[in-house]
């Protein structure tokens, strides 16, 4: 019995200082703009490794082959786009422990993405519907370089449909993101 009374006691005067050798991790609040499809972005927290992020812009896209046809060679269609993202992040501890940021919610994360685009401003493709659609789950990293600058590169399968009921999965798609935090520290 003096033992065990003994042992918890040496545990608990031990626990205070492990609790201040632990370090709290929560995501941000981040604006950003995006050039490569021009876009404003803002991701929220929504728990320590999650967010959520909403983009607005009007970008390059290719066709979906069950939405598009005509057209020959490089195929184009510049559009209005919202892309919205529900991100968990799974490996911001492990970049605390190796030294390395996790400011700006840079890290590795798994996301489920819904992208829409709008009526084409210009394209060399004729659209089954004015308005179409994709979701799917991918894998992705996010990074903050230097004071404010920002990568994002996430691939993934995609559902695609239109309004007319029209649809496919395509099965990887790349999403190629370079910008600006406009939050800072």
């Amino acid at each position: 019995m003096k033992k065990s009374l003994l042992s918890l006691l040496l545990i608990l005067s031990f626990t205070p200082f492990y609790a201040q050798e632990t370090i709290t991790v929560n995501t941000e609040k981040v604006w950003r703009v995006n050039f490569l499809n021009p876009a404003t972005e803002l991701e929220l927290p929504t728990g320590e490794y999650s967010t959520f992020s909403s983009a607005i812009g009007i970008g390059y896209n290719g066709g979906y082959p069950d939405l598009t046809y005509g057209g020959n060679g490089f195929i184009y269609i510049i559009s209005p786009f919202v892309d919205i993202q529900q991100k968990w992040f799974y490996n911001l501890n492990k970049r605390i422990s190796k030294n390395k940021t996790i400011d700006n919610n840079s890290g590795n994360f798994v996301a489920l993405r819904f992208i829409t685009r709008g009526n084409s401003i210009a394209e060399n493709v004729s659209r089954t519907s004015d308005f179409d659609f994709a979701v799917g789950p991918t894998w992705g990293i996010q990074r903050k370089y230097g004071e404010n600058f920002h990568l994002l590169v996430d691939i993934g399968p995609q559902y695609y449909f239109d309004t007319n009921g029209n649809g496919n999965v395509w099965p990887l798609m790349i999403q190629l993101n370079l910008g600006f935090d406009l939050r800072k520290k």
